[in-house]
This record gives C-alpha cells, structure tokens and sequence, in this order.
C-alpha cells in the first residue's frame, strides 16, 4: 500500500504485564512470557512459542491501546494489526494470543470511566471476546459472523448475527444496520473499537460469505457514520482476511484505512 496522504505512521509500545492481566490470568500471561506453554496450548494457539512471538503479542495488543488514544484525541485510529478476538482470559487461540480488544477496553477503563462497545466483523465469531466481555454491562460485543465457520463453539457476546453461509452484499448490510440500530438502543457507548475483518470477502479462503470488495466498502462505511453520527471515537484493527491473493486482502484493509483518513480529515475540517 502507498503512503496515503496525510497517514502518520507512529510504531506502538508493548502492553504492559498490567495492562493484559487487567483481562488475562496472570499466571497464562506469566506461561506465555517465560515460555512455559505446554505443547497443547501451543497447538491451540496455531504457531510456536518465541521471544518474538510474544513481543508481537504484546506490540498488537500495545498497538489497540495507542490507537484507542489517539482516537479520543482525533476521533478516529488505526492498528494495523490487532483484532486477536478468539484469545481467552486463561488461553490462546486460533492465532490469538492476548485479546487487544478486551485489553484496550479495560485500560481505558482504568483511564476513565468509559462504557465501551465492540463492534466485531470478522467472519469469525469473536470468542474469546464475547468470553471475557459478554457480561460485563460495561462494555458491548457485537459479533456479525459465519454461522457455520469457525469457531465451531461458540461463546454469548451481548448482540450475535450468525450469517448463512454464502451471504452477499445485500443481505449483510442489512443484518449489519438492524445490529447497529439493536445495539444503540441497548447501550450507550463512549467509545468504539471495530474490528474491520477482511475475511467476508468473496475471495477469501477461509470466509464461506461472498461480499464484495464494494460490500465491504459499505460496511466500513455504515460503521464510520454511525461513530460521526454519534460522535463517538473509533478505533480500528484489521483482524482477519485469508485471500487467494494475497493483494486482494490488502485492497480490503487498504481500503478501510482509506475511509477512517477521509473521515479523519473531515473531523479535522470541523475543528
């Protein structure tokens, strides 16, 4: 992807051992760390266990945090990663190592006295999130997802949407609307984190939906007017996407961080 016009690149710090057992046992962040594991929990996470391997966790989850700063301050943030939303409170998995978005929730809460929702569109249900957050009247977890795609168990987020696979433009935005709408009568949000999937896509290998790359183009949008409508912060994170080509993926992500700039530039405007 080009430098787009006027995107600040900015690399974040780790999250702190404080920040992730705000929401992670301690002694799963203390195996994860020191690299005590066991062979299954490795397996279920999905890769081998190094140093780097727990730097990046901690940088992705970092990365939500910083993007949920910046967006108090500029109404609208990107992580370029993140979205690791089938970690649980006592496990990894699928990939996901420490669940940024839980994090990033409790560390602003911790700041400030903030109900948080998160809007969750990967095509994957957000299990670990809705584990650890389903409950908690404090925040929302709104999972639009495959039905029938993994994760095969699923967890009680406070708003699920499971879609029939094959689902098309049409037939999402319209889900994706009535859950917006459920959601704001449900709960009032002072800040947003929006896991904006890739994997809906119609070329994506592990996604069984059939959106198009304009679909998704409405779906980001649909979501960036609702945060202006209501004046709410928002801070992304890419989350999934598997393409047959991989450039396909990165036209999908590119094109979310395209639509937070052109909505960053005119909440600059209105300043």
């Amino acid at each position: 992807m080009a430098l787009l016009d006027g995107l600040e690149l900015k690399e974040p710090p780790a999250a702190s051992d404080e920040d992730l057992i705000r929401v992670h046992d301690q002694e799963y962040v203390k195996r994860v760390t020191q690299g005590k594991l066991s062979t299954a929990e490795i397996r279920e996470i999905g890769f081998p266990w190094s140093e780097l391997m727990v730097e990046r966790s901690k940088r992705s989850a970092g990365a939500t945090i910083s993007a949920c700063i910046s967006a108090l301050e500029d109404g609208v943030s990107v992580n370029l990663a993140g979205g690791t939303h089938h970690a649980y409170a006592n496990k990894g998995s699928g990939f996901c190592v420490f669940n940024d978005a839980a994090v990033a929730s409790k560390y602003l809460q911790n700041l400030r006295n903030m109900n948080v929702a998160i809007i969750d569109l990967d095509v994957h249900q957000g299990n670990g999130t809705a584990a650890i957050l389903g409950k908690d009247p404090s925040c929302y977890t709104l999972s639009l997802h495959g039905e029938k795609n993994f994760p095969f168990r699923k967890e009680s987020s406070h708003l699920d949407v499971g879609l029939s696979d094959g689902c098309s433009d049409d037939e999402y935005l319209l889900h994706l609307a009535h859950a917006l709408n459920q959601m704001e009568s449900e709960f009032k949000p002072d800040m947003l984190i929006y896991l904006a999937g890739a994997d809906p896509h119609e070329g994506d290998r592990l996604g069984r939906l059939k959106l198009s790359l304009k679909g998704l183009c409405l779906r980001d949008q649909m979501v960036l007017d609702f945060a202006k409508t209501h004046d709410l912060p928002i801070a992304i994170a890419m989350a999934g996407g598997y393409g047959i080509n991989i450039e396909t993926t990165v036209e999908v992500h590119a094109q979310t961080v395209q639509l937070a700039l052109q909505l960053f530039k005119e909440l600059k405007v209105k300043q």
